[in-house]
């Protein structure tokens, strides 16, 4: 065995880390507080952007984050009470809170409602100039208010294709108004477009991109989904015919795809214009989406369900000053958005934020957050994931699924009836069941009379064909 090094040898090496620690200290709070210019996308998948592995998407300004920046590539809204994901999901994000106890949840917490600890209030109160320009219907108006500045779009049909110019314009003239005034405080930009969702209008030129007989389908494309997950009828799933035709989601993809790329040409403008002010080099620009959608896999078309590939799953990536270039697979939730701008912008956290700082496993200090992560929807729907294996409960048609991720990651074989899973299975459940007490959710995984799993559409819906792109669809 080797000798210890002296005592007074070891002392001075004490010595030297503290002095280093409190010398890294004092340069982090003398470097100027970066920019944070969030881009939060409506309805957008997981893998919307042509460097996420659409190859069919052009998205050649968004693609340079992720080409500089970090990803998550396991990024999710933890769940939703209404099929309206987007909200839950825009509240967690603002407030930090799981699904539960978000203001006027099953459980909120006793402050959950308050706007000092929202997310506009603590940037603002760490010396932040806070800005939002974006969609108003089902986002959460309390937090939306808290900004200092905050102009609406409201993404009816008929102005909806130049909504991504419109926006744009606006953001590009606050930018160029802090320097023409001088503003020396940093901004907190909440840019949250109404697009891609529907109705999926974009300015001609993007549409003319894509010709819907050339793309490709989903591998996971089903012209219906083989038995009732508990919410089969809501209104995204009457957005496509019953069954579900290559022709027509070809046709839905690609108006789907000329919004993001028509967002994608506007956000380059605002790139642009960050470049031209000076501001480039010193704004972390963050890249994300509200919830995702499915677009036929698994023969559906909306939000409401848990597959990969579906509703919760969403983009996340971070570019900007001091972020290293590489992917992360660690399991992440919006609402870890709040502490991690929270950590970049200085500002301490207030009382109730469940969330968890990305920052450290941005700059390689630790590899994850949390070790499994779980997802719900209604009281029809609970999920749990790990590195490899997912588990989907259907406790009201008493249907279970288990997936492995690095063999299946499109989620098209279900292991959870082979014997040999069945360890896997039990496994699963019990940190479902852990993970749903710690966010006080009270729903059963099972219940003593499920209903029969058989489904077939309504005959009134059956013919029902999807609206065209310009067409109003009033929201659920």
């Amino acid at each position: 065995m080797g000798r210890r090094p002296p005592r007074v040898a070891r002392t001075q090496a004490a010595s030297a880390l503290v002095l280093c620690t409190l010398l890294c200290s004092a340069i982090a709070a003398a470097a100027p507080k970066p920019n944070i210019l969030h881009i939060h996308a409506d309805d957008h998948r997981a893998e919307g952007l042509h460097a996420l592995g659409t190859d069919a998407l052009r998205t050649p300004h968004l693609d340079t984050l992720v080409e500089r920046g970090m990803t998550f590539t396991c990024c999710y809204t933890m769940g939703s009470m209404v099929g309206a994901v987007c909200t839950p999901s825009r509240t967690m994000m603002l407030t930090g809170r799981s699904w539960m106890r978000i203001p006027k949840a099953a459980d909120p917490l006793p402050n959950a409602a308050d706007p000092a600890t929202f997310l506009p209030r603590v940037m603002a109160a760490a010396g932040y100039q806070t800005w939002h320009i974006g969609k108003s219907g089902n986002a959460f108006p309390p937090g939306i208010r808290a900004f200092e500045t905050s102009l609406i779009e409201d993404g009816k049909a008929g102005t909806r294709a130049g909504s991504s110019r419109r926006l744009a314009d606006r953001t590009i003239e606050f930018i160029r108004s802090r320097a023409a005034s001088r503003e020396t405080r940093p901004f907190y930009i909440y840019l949250a477009p109404p697009v891609p969702h529907d109705p999926r209008e974009a300015e001609p030129q993007f549409h003319r991109l894509y010709d819907p007989a050339t793309l490709p389908l989903s591998p996971a494309f089903l012209p219906l989904h083989p038995w009732d997950n508990g919410e089969m009828t809501v209104r995204d799933e009457q957005l496509a015919p019953w069954p579900r035709t290559p022709e027509d989601t070809r046709r839905q993809l690609a108006d789907y795809y000329a919004c993001i790329t028509g967002l994608d040409f506007h956000v380059g403008r605002i790139f642009e214009a960050l470049q031209a002010c000076g501001q480039w080099d010193n704004t972390l620009i963050v890249f994300s989406g509200d919830n995702g959608l499915s677009l036929g896999d698994h023969g559906l078309f909306g939000k409401q369900n848990l597959y990969e590939f579906g509703g919760m799953h969403v983009p996340l990536v971070f570019a900007g000053p001091g972020i290293p270039n590489g992917k992360s697979r660690a399991l992440v939730y919006l609402m870890d958005l709040f502490p991690t701008f929270s950590d970049f912008a200085g500002a301490p956290l207030p009382e109730g934020v469940e969330g968890k700082s990305l920052r450290p496993v941005i700059e390689g200090r630790i590899a994850k957050v949390r070790d499994v992560l779980y997802t719900g929807y209604r009281d029809c729907m609970r999920s749990i994931r790990d590195d490899r294996w997912k588990l989907i409960r259907y406790p009201l048609v008493d249907r279970t699924q288990l997936f492995d991720l690095a063999a299946d990651p499109h989620e098209l074989h279900n292991l959870a009836a082979q014997p040999e899973h069945a360890a896997q299975v039990a496994r699963l459940s019990a940190l479902l069941e852990i993970e749903m007490a710690a966010s006080g959710d009270k729903y059963p995984l099972k219940i003593e009379h499920p209903l029969p799993s058989h489904w077939s559409p309504p005959p009134p819906m059956q013919k029902r064909q999807a609206p065209p792109s310009n067409q109003a669809v009033s929201k659920t």
